[in-house]
């Protein structure tokens, strides 16, 4: 896809998908490292069920990190003004995440040509795993 242009994007338009391989338990935890996320509810099943889940979870920092990537997979990390997620479900190990996006304004800010995004993480079920919307600088 040529690189995006404040011209030519329309709103409606949706950027291009992102489909992650299936959360394992080795992805789980090299996150934790990488990140510094050791809680338990990551990495211990007998923790998680004593929280009263049935297995481990996936970091929402994880998910956020995926929705960032279909993002600067479109455009570079300079072009981003404004990044935010609401997290809405548990994302479990064994779900496949696909972020999705699409403009939903064209806006004038700061001397420049902008647009806003809305983005969506979900499972292979279809079950929303976070939301969120981005600001992003278009010549």
């Amino acid at each position: 896809m040529p690189a995006p242009s404040f011209d030519t994007l329309q709103v409606g338009d949706a950027l291009p998908t992102l489909t992650v391989p299936p959360i394992t338990r080795q992805k789980l935890a090299i996150y934790c490292g990488a990140s510094g996320d050791h809680n338990p509810l990551h990495v211990d099943i007998d923790f998680a069920r004593d929280a009263g889940i049935n297995d481990v979870i996936a970091h929402g920092m994880l998910i956020m990190g995926y929705m960032s990537r279909l993002l600067t997979n479109w455009v570079p990390q300079s072009a981003l003004r404004t990044f935010s997620t609401r997290f809405q479900a548990l994302t479990r190990v064994g779900d496949q995440i696909t972020c999705t996006a699409q403009v939903v304004e064209k806006l004038r800010g700061d001397g420049e040509n902008q647009i806003r995004v809305a983005i969506t993480a979900a499972d292979q079920r279809g079950e929303v795993k976070a939301v969120g919307e981005a600001v992003i600088a278009l010549a």
